[in-house]
């Protein structure tokens, strides 16, 4: 089948499904987490697939018996309260299940995708979306260390004090799904894709906390040259005057009992949206960019346009995110339109051409991520 883009969120939240809770662990650990460990998605999870993921899709959330402990989640978690421990920090914000990365505006509380804790549940993201947000070890402490930032911050109500607007900016400020960064502002550190802390002071702040206690970051030198360095210095002075202080706010009556209600078919119906749609006369560029007819005795050398961009598809998306900043599910999107519309066209892609044909085309598609961020569509008429 052909996943359908939604939108992931990996922020403080407003409104989220409630999960299961895992309790923060002691602080100081004996092991770290091991680079052996093996990812959350394994390709080969039952016999009959296709049947098992009708299955999923058709279950409540909360009848999976999802839960982090004992789960390689669990040992990530503890990696991450290794971090803090290190800096400093006795505060241990409780992890929960959810349905998307979070952490619920003013409750040091974090919420972990729920499809993390399985790999069948893993395997199926990776099919609807496309890919799996955060799916390394190093990537989902990465993520947690973020959202640590935002727990930190609602935990010693650190935004409601004057010196952080001043260094960050009003938390009042509205928050945007849809921001315009400055890929080479030096205003901000720089942590998740996508320049995620020029989103908003509070994404702002978790991202800086994030970088402070990154074990190795040698953030001293490698930001001290930098607008954003005085940021850095608040963190590290509100960790001295807090890390070691109880926290004025905890997620202690914070109600994580409610089941997560939804089917998973229902969760993905919630972030779907419409797919990118461009006019037929952007055929033309693809057919400038890939060669239009198989030359006799080339079906076993040459592969189809469309195999060639799903081969690179991630790397793509990744990277064409990560340098614009536009949202990449609309990155992703825009990916698989030109996929399909290249199937569709049966244009071809020369092996011995493919590094040629990945500039042109990570530049075609960058320019036109480029129009959408700034002009507001892929296509300015």
């Amino acid at each position: 089948m052909t996943p359908f883009p939604f939108r992931r969120m990996y922020c403080r939240k407003g409104e989220f499904s409630t999960g299961f809770v895992l309790s923060p662990l002691p602080a100081i650990l004996e092991h770290r987490v091991k680079d052996s460990i093996q990812p959350v998605f394994v390709e080969a999870v039952g016999e009959d697939w296709a049947r098992e993921r009708e299955s999923l899709l058709s279950q409540k959330i909360s009848d999976l018996g999802l839960k982090l402990e004992g789960t390689r989640l669990e040992q990530i978690v503890n990696r991450l309260y290794e971090d803090l421990n290190a800096a400093g920090i006795r505060f241990r914000p409780q992890i929960y299940l959810a349905d998307e990365w979070g952490c619920p505006e003013a409750i040091p509380i974090i919420g972990v995708p729920f499809y993390l804790a399985d790999v069948r549940l893993s395997r199926l993201e990776t099919e609807m979306a496309g890919e799996i947000e955060a799916e390394s070890d190093e990537e989902i402490v990465r993520y947690l260390r973020h959202e640590a930032g935002h727990a930190f911050n609602y935990a010693y109500k650190l935004y409601e004090t004057e010196e952080w607007h001043k260094i960050f900016g009003p938390y009042s400020r509205p928050y945007r799904e849809r921001y315009k960064p400055n890929p080479f502002s030096r205003n901000y550190v720089r942590h998740i894709p996508g320049w995620y802390a020029q989103k908003h002071p509070d994404e702002d702040f978790a991202e800086t906390f994030a970088i402070f206690i990154a074990p190795d970051s040698n953030w001293q030198e490698l930001y001290k040259e930098w607008g954003c360095y005085n940021k850095l210095l608040y963190v590290e002075k509100v960790v001295r005057q807090w890390g070691q202080q109880e926290p004025k706010v905890t997620a202690e009556n914070f109600d994580t009992s409610e089941d997560l209600r939804s089917s998973v078919a229902e969760h993905y119906r919630k972030y779907r949206f419409e797919p990118v749609q461009m006019p037929a006369y952007f055929d033309g560029d693809l057919k400038d960019i890939f060669e239009r007819k198989l030359p006799a005795g080339k079906e076993d050398s040459w592969t189809t346009a469309h195999d060639f961009l799903k081969t690179q598809h991630r790397k793509l998306v990744r990277t064409i995110h990560y340098w614009t900043g536009l949202d990449d599910t609309l990155v992703r999107s825009l990916c698989l339109h030109l996929q399909e519309r290249c199937k569709l066209l049966q244009l071809w892609s020369n092996p011995e051409k493919s590094t040629q044909r990945l500039i042109e085309i990570s530049a075609y598609v960058t320019a036109l991520c480029m129009n959408k961020l700034y002009r507001g569509d892929f296509v300015i008429k």
